[in-house]
């Protein structure tokens, strides 16, 4: 894995889709790195954060992976700053569903981050959060879903 760009732009370093490593992996551009840090400062602790098991950490950053494109995406459009905090919280809770589901779905939990998340976000709406949340915070992930899953159909139709 590779060390973080500690004190650059003092963003952490996310692995993602510009460039690569001589280890194959990814590396997010400095400039969409500090624009993705002033957006969500925690984005390099959601991995741990979701963790029931030491394993979860791996499955959780390949979630990262999958959600810095959309984010950017969302940056790109210029939205509002209230706008792009409800649609990361809301991806922080759609990963942390997607962690605790692989424990009750065995089919789920073979499949990698990516097809994983398209499946729960298919349906154009998101899968109903544990624990509970109220229908408006419900219709909110529901709106973050239906263009995640816009955003991820658009990119495999590029591949």
């Amino acid at each position: 894995m590779l060390e973080p760009f500690e004190g650059l732009f003092d963003a952490p370093s996310l692995v993602v889709e510009v460039g690569s490593s001589p280890e194959g992996e990814r590396i997010l551009a400095p400039d969409d790195a500090q624009r993705l840090h002033q957006a969500c400062p925690d984005l390099s602790n959601w991995a741990k954060s979701w963790r029931y098991d030491e394993p979860d950490v791996a499955v959780g950053q390949q979630i990262v992976e999958v959600f810095t494109p959309f984010l950017l995406g969302l940056l790109d459009q210029g939205l509002a700053r209230k706008t792009i905090s409800r649609h990361r919280d809301n991806l922080w809770t759609l990963g942390g569903e997607l962690i605790r589901r692989r424990y009750d779905d065995k089919a789920l939990a073979r499949k990698n981050a990516r097809d994983a998340l398209q499946e729960l976000v298919s349906s154009d709406e998101a899968p109903l959060a544990y624990p509970r949340i109220s229908e408006s915070e419900q219709d909110s992930l529901d709106a973050t879903c239906r263009k995640l899953n816009r955003f991820l159909r658009d990119e495999s139709a590029k591949r």
